[in-house]
């Protein structure tokens, strides 16, 4: 494993581990602080399948935005993108359509940050921007992304939300506000767009899994932030009436594996539910 950089960016709390930041650390990134690769290695230690599950909601991101470039989208929202780690969804995306454009859209200091400077270095102004956001603004949010200049929020687009809802979205009263969040997301997609979701299950994963996945979860509670798992019916309902494409919400490693690509890791499971996440596109009609 890479290390992080020896200075922290301004605004960066390092006296916890960041949900960002030990991510980027299990896809194999330099974002990370000691602090958060301490915390990795508990859990890698809880759960050892835990680093290839992050991977293969990787691959299943670079898949799906794959095939919606196949099928004609241009324009790509990722909120909670991230750190820029294991391929950004603006390079996936120009390997098929030159033309594509990306917005990202993350809270966490560093995952901006270091997706800006990504950006200085091999992006285009015109065509990718990065705003710091969050989740549970939809409308506050929806405005700063047509503010970039680079969204026409009145075409169709894809908005990816992938492995950001099994985090706990409170709001002042303590509820999780991310069902109601997507669902505010869904009312002002244009026509045409489409929603990627994947988030962790508690239901269908082997015992093992679904075992070291309880004890993991508890840590993160307890150190890092809260976490909310939903079934499959729940994550199907977070689509609400869109038209979820084939094969329907289906574990990460199992979503359209023919559309891997050079740039998009391999992770080979026994069963595809060891992945512990599901995942899923759907249309707005």
């Amino acid at each position: 494993m890479a290390q992080g950089p020896e200075e922290p960016i301004p605004g960066v709390d390092l006296d916890r581990p960041s949900v960002a930041r030990v991510y980027d650390w299990y896809l194999g990134g330099t974002a990370n602080w000691a602090i958060d690769r301490e915390f990795g290695k508990m859990v890698l230690s809880a759960f050892p399948a835990g680093m290839y599950c992050a991977r293969a909601n990787r691959a299943f991101l670079h898949r799906a935005v794959r095939h919606l470039v196949r099928l004609g989208v241009r324009q790509f929202v990722d909120i909670g993108s991230g750190v820029p780690t294991m391929g950004n969804v603006h390079q996936i995306a120009d390997e098929v359509a030159p033309d594509s454009r990306v917005v990202y859209i993350d809270r966490e200091p560093v995952a901006v940050a270091h997706s800006r400077i990504l950006l200085e270095r091999h992006g285009d102004p015109e065509r990718h921007a990065v705003i710091q956001g969050d989740l549970r603004e939809p409308d506050e949010l929806w405005e700063s992304v047509a503010d970039t200049g680079v969204i026409d929020l009145d075409q169709p687009l894809a908005l990816l939300v992938t492995a950001v809802l099994h985090i706990q979205q409170p709001g002042r009263d303590g509820r999780d506000l991310g069902p109601e969040a997507i669902a505010r997301y869904r009312e002002m997609l244009s026509p045409g767009s489409y929603l990627v979701l994947s988030q962790i299950t508690h239901e269908g994963l082997p015992d093992d899994i679904a075992r070291q996945l309880h004890a993991v979860i508890q840590l993160y509670d307890t150190n890092v932030s809260k976490h909310v798992l939903r079934s499959n019916a729940e994550i199907r309902a977070l689509f609400g009436d869109f038209e979820l494409l084939d094969p329907g919400v289906t574990w990460t490693a199992a979503w359209h594996p023919e559309e891997s690509g050079l740039n998009t890791p391999v992770i080979d499971f026994a069963d595809p539910s060891e992945a512990a996440m599901l995942a899923g596109v759907a249309r707005k009609p």
